[in-house]
């Protein structure tokens, strides 16, 4: 009973929320759209790749994959955040570069993390839904004088990225909730903030209460667009 006594969620609100809705929610908007875009870069680069005939090619962005896919993101970022760095660092050196040092700020080792992770998922997407488009489009594109390649970017990727939309609003909401792995990497998002916060006044119950409202208010809303989009792209099917 004493511990409901003591608890303050008034005061909490009034100090916490501003700091996640401030610095907090830029670092994870940040990260959340650079990482999302990078991941479409890496997800476009790797699908085309793994439908190519180069066997080679093909081999090693599958074992790039399944090297990324196999390991925790946790893991990733503190590897990119602290390994990293290190390894170009050395490079520098060993390359005459005397007095060359490398670092990472959390938000670009986190933006790296999560845009590298989020592609190789990204790439299966996008691979399938070339895979889907009827071969028939890109033969009538040849037969009209295009190349191999005009028909795939001009005719196939379209159809294919936009047939893959819905999932990517799912995989956008997952990634603003895996944000939160950043503060392992002192990343001023949300949970370092909140962990901060409960350090100095030990309101322990507020402050990860009021966390947990902030991310249900950006993700539902997300979620439900999402949603809607997907309705939207498989009415535009029928």
């Amino acid at each position: 009973m004493n511990i409901l006594k003591n608890l303050d969620f008034i005061k909490a609100i009034k100090d916490l929320l501003p700091q996640l809705l401030g610095r907090a929610l830029f670092i994870v908007l940040a990260a959340t759209l650079l990482g999302f875009a990078l991941g479409l870069l890496i997800g476009f680069i790797l699908a085309l790749a793994r439908i190519s005939k180069n066997k080679v090619l093909n081999r090693i962005v599958i074992l790039f994959q399944e090297l990324i896919r196999g390991t925790p993101l946790l893991v990733q970022l503190v590897y990119i955040y602290y390994v990293v760095p290190l390894l170009i660092t050395i490079a520098g050196q060993l390359l005459g570069f005397e007095g060359y040092k490398c670092n990472f700020t959390p938000l670009t080792a986190g933006t790296l993390g999560l845009g590298i992770n989020y592609g190789t998922y990204i790439a299966e997407v996008i691979r399938a839904a070339i895979l889907s488009i009827d071969g028939g489009q890109k033969e009538a594109a040849l037969a009209l004088g295009l190349t191999p390649s005009q028909a795939m970017l001009r005719i196939v990727v379209p159809q294919a990225l936009k047939n893959s939309v819905p999932i990517f609003g799912n995989y956008l909401v997952m990634m603003v909730k895996d944000t939160s792995l950043m503060s392992y990497i002192t990343a001023a998002e949300f949970l370092t903030t909140a962990k901060a916060y409960t350090s100095q006044t030990f309101l322990t119950i507020e402050s990860y209460s009021i966390l947990a409202c902030v991310y249900l208010v950006i993700c539902i809303p997300l979620g439900i667009l999402a949603k809607y989009i997907e309705r939207k792209c498989n009415t535009g099917k029928r």
